[in-house]
């Protein structure tokens, strides 16, 4: 796992270019009421997939951002495996994503803040880079780390306040 610190300058540019974007998307799952977390699935600079959490909105506890941009990944690119392809996450990979994230083949997991809780490539678990499962995949943590953090935060913040006043 590499962290964000020792990255070249266009690199880092390009990161947070993607990072911003799947912000965005997690401030339309924070809209919405689901956790905010937004990611995207890049192929030569190109967009491909995207997805921000919709498990609330779909009954459906696995519609996590990372696993709707797989999907879309897939259709896109008419295939099951995104090779060459980076996916961009503004929270860590659960087991779940990560596992599917492995499937895929994914090059590379590029996320903001550390999920100290069910975080799968690094933090609790690493199924990025355990040569016991069929693929491995580079990780770069803490891309705009402070504005991930902060979103989930804030949202759960909001979510205790509103357990309080029923």
């Amino acid at each position: 796992m590499h962290s964000s610190d020792n990255l070249p300058f266009a690199l880092a540019r390009t990161h947070r270019k993607y990072m911003i974007q799947a912000i965005q998307l997690a401030e339309q799952a924070y809209d919405e009421g689901e956790v905010p977390v937004g990611a995207l699935i890049v192929r030569n600079d190109r967009i491909v997939g995207k997805g921000y959490n919709q498990a609330e909105q779909l009954n459906d506890a696995t519609a996590h951002a990372e696993m709707l941009a797989i999907s879309a990944a897939c259709a896109t690119l008419s295939s099951k495996y995104l090779t060459d392809c980076s996916l961009y996450v503004t929270l860590e990979p659960c087991p779940m994503c990560a596992a599917a994230l492995m499937w895929s083949k994914i090059d590379q997991v590029i996320f903001g803040a550390v999920d100290a809780d069910y975080g799968a490539c690094g933090s609790v678990f690493n199924m990025a880079s355990n040569a016991s499962l069929n693929h491995e995949f580079k990780v770069i943590q803490g891309i705009m780390e402070k504005e991930c953090e902060a979103m989930l935060k804030a949202f759960f913040r909001e979510q205790r306040d509103k357990e309080g006043k029923k």
